[in-house]
């Protein structure tokens, strides 16, 4: 209800993914004053980030300005700046010396890497969260060929030919394949010196098999679709040591100059900003509704939240579950107002999908399982429909059509300074993954 001696209820959303857009939508021209908080000025859609990072589109491509997605929407303003707090007794949000006063607070500040208490790892393994994260990979991956064309030594050619992706979720195995598919298809015959087709790709994944979430027989599937792109997949095999020449398997070492980061994320710091109850990765466990206990009026979504399902797992960290999430809180909001309420949160799954290289992908819908082309131009079709705006849609069609008839790929730029970090490599990001389908992990926040 709008608090007494205020004529429009004031709700603050922090983080401009998929979970926080979802919920401003549906809140926009209710009669509140809706105020979206957000360290970048733009939605990213996160499953496709590693086709920036090896240089299939280009990042304006998977990228719509906020303003610009929630232009004509009355009650809404969009503030560009970092939160770092709330004040509970004053019902404020912190960011960058601001105070924003919330009659209802939604927190959607999503995930970071997480390398497992080996933070020093983060300077020399890349992470892909966000833009910056992509082009940064994209310079070094480009680079490591370009190097390699000049080096002499043989030792140092072959460790900058050799790519080692950490995580065999979809992540890795979309990077893992995108990479192979990068210089055995993209950059032959660009080279004198070396043959970039014999560039090596390891995947490395602790678990038993890959893409762990989808049934025993997809993941068999992936495993195959690597192989014949020559990727070397590493089971049951465990990162001990990262520095900037390679990474330590147990006793085996792999001379490598491009380590990709997909093992694992930490939730944002929302737990330690509403001094909340947290799992093992910093999700603050909320309760059916999505309300932080004893705090009705602040709800936290995506990726920042641990929300069970009914056998007591926690939902997945994908982009549908952070949409369904920021619907739900902006439809009990209304409801609220007009003194009813809505039964606890569920969450409603269609799929899963996760691609591997050109026409090799795996899609689980329900029962129904799907390998290799069918399910290759189901997750492009689903893909091209969910990103938003017309002009990404067809941009990255007309791209994958040249890509798929040529196998070039027009985004080839190194851009940066050479041996730079982006600022804040470890930063939040926002979810960006169609409704109902699960196409990779990602992130709803900040």
């Amino acid at each position: 209800m709008v608090a007494v001696g205020k004529s429009r209820e004031r709700v603050v959303i922090v983080g401009a993914g998929f979970a926080g857009l979802s919920a401003a939508k549906v809140l926009a021209g209710t009669g509140r004053d809706v105020t979206v908080i957000d360290r970048h000025n733009y939605h990213l859609f996160q499953p496709l980030l590693y086709q920036v990072a090896t240089a299939v589109l280009s990042p304006a491509d998977i990228a719509s300005p906020i303003r610009g997605i929630l232009h004509g929407r009355t009650g809404i303003s969009v503030v560009l700046g970092e939160v770092s707090g709330v004040d509970l007794d004053r019902r404020e949000v912190i960011a960058e010396g601001r105070r924003f006063g919330y009659d209802h607070l939604v927190l959607a500040t999503g995930a970071r890497h997480a390398f497992f208490g080996h933070e020093h790892w983060a300077a020399h393994a890349c992470g892909l969260k966000r833009i910056d994260d992509a082009t940064d990979l994209r310079r070094r991956l480009l680079l490591a060929f370009e190097r390699a064309e000049s080096e002499s030594d043989a030792a140092r050619r072959r460790a900058l030919l050799t790519f080692v992706v950490v995580g065999g979720g979809p992540t890795g195995v979309e990077m893992a394949g995108a990479i192979a598919e990068l210089s055995r298809k993209a950059l032959t015959g660009d080279f004198l010196s070396i043959d970039p087709g014999a560039a090596r790709v390891v995947l490395v994944e602790a678990d038993t098999r890959l893409l762990t979430p989808f049934h025993p027989a997809l993941s068999e599937a992936a495993r195959r679709s690597l192989a014949e792109l020559g990727v070397e997949v590493r089971l049951e095999r465990s990162v001990t040591g990262c520095d900037a020449d390679g990474v330590e398997l147990g006793d085996e070492r792999i001379d490598a100059t491009t380590v990709i980061w997909a093992a694992g994320v930490m939730a944002s710091p929302a737990g330690i900003w509403l001094g909340a109850s947290t799992d093992r990765v910093g999700r603050v466990k909320v309760g059916p509704d999505l309300s932080l206990p004893g705090h009705p009026e602040i709800f936290v979504l995506g990726d920042t939240a641990h929300v069970e399902t009914a056998d007591g797992r926690p939902l997945p960290g994908i982009a549908p579950v952070a949409k369904q999430q920021g619907l739900y809180v902006a439809k009990l909001l209304q409801a609220k107002a007009r003194g009813r309420s809505l039964p606890p949160f569920r969450y409603r799954g269609l799929g899963m999908m996760a691609t591997i290289g050109r026409k090799r992908a795996v899609a689980q819908i329900g029962l129904l399982r799907i390998s290799g082309y069918p399910a290759w131009l189901l997750w492009s079709l689903a893909h091209i429909y969910f990103l938003i705006g017309f002009r990404n849609r067809f941009v990255v069609a007309l791209n994958w059509g040249w890509n798929y008839l040529t196998h070039r790929r027009g985004a080839r730029l190194i851009t940066g300074l050479p041996g730079a970090r982006p600022a804040g490599h470890s930063a939040t990001l926002s979810s960006s993954e169609p409704e109902g389908i699960s196409v990779g992990p990602a992130e709803a926040g900040q």
